[in-house]
């Protein structure tokens, strides 16, 4: 586990606790109706957070933050660091897979994250995602992946994962084709919820990181969880 990564963490919370950040803040509630409830930065993230919410609700509060962090300036800032935060969870389910993976070093995937977190929420076109987080994540996650394939490729390293499949991580290209075969067989069997499945049952994560990762709440995904592997253990049954 690397502490450059939860320094990171910690250095963007004290960021979030100063006077300055708290005017910007406000000058975001002032602007975006949706986050006019929340008294400061704490409980915005303690709101986003929260699995007992509506995701649709958080969904529309990332979407408000999206666009300021479009902007210009220090309000700018103070959203991308508000988005940051916001995201921290799926985030460090990401860098742990691409640890895994070991496409760079614990400092490289830290720096990569974050730059393409910060690239992928100034670039982010909202007519065209249905869940902030999700497509944030994946497209993170993906795009570390291609370029790492990339690069591979360039110095005539075989590398078998597929970027677009997204799937856990694992020690060799073996495995990691094993897993990537899996999830589509698993794909084939439950649909939509592969992934989810994938995560929970195969990758060992939990069902808050994965909610995080999906824009779900913790109770849906959950549900959504024993539902797919329901399905997977008849349609196993039928099989066999």
């Amino acid at each position: 586990m690397s502490s450059a990564w939860h320094e990171i963490r910690d250095h963007l919370i004290r960021s979030a606790s100063t006077l300055g950040f708290q005017r910007s803040f406000d000058t975001i509630r002032s602007t975006q109706g949706l986050l006019a409830q929340f008294r400061d930065p704490a409980a915005l993230l303690d709101g986003l957070h929260r699995c007992s919410d509506a995701p649709e609700r958080k969904n529309l509060i990332l979407s408000a933050l999206v666009v300021t962090a479009q902007g210009k300036g220090r309000v700018s800032d103070c959203a991308l660091t508000l988005l940051l935060l916001a995201l921290w969870p799926g985030l460090d389910a990401v860098r742990r897979r691409l640890a895994w993976r070991r496409i760079g070093t614990a400092d490289e995937i830290t720096s990569d994250i974050l730059a393409r977190t910060t690239e992928a929420v100034r670039a982010l076109e909202l007519r065209r995602v249905n869940w902030i987080a999700a497509t944030v994540l994946r497209n993170v996650e993906r795009d570390a992946l291609r370029a790492h394939r990339r690069e591979a490729d360039r110095q005539g390293v075989v590398v078998e994962a597929d970027p677009d499949e997204v799937v856990g991580d694992c020690a060799t290209p073996a495995t990691e084709h094993s897993h990537a075969r899996l999830h589509r067989d698993i794909r084939r069997l439950i649909g939509a919820d592969a992934t989810l499945v994938m995560r929970a049952a195969v990758e060992g994560f939990s069902h808050a990181e994965v909610a995080a990762e999906l824009g779900l709440s913790e109770g849906a995904a959950r549900k959504r969880y024993q539902r797919a592997t329901r399905k997977l253990r008849e349609a196993l049954h039928e099989i066999v």
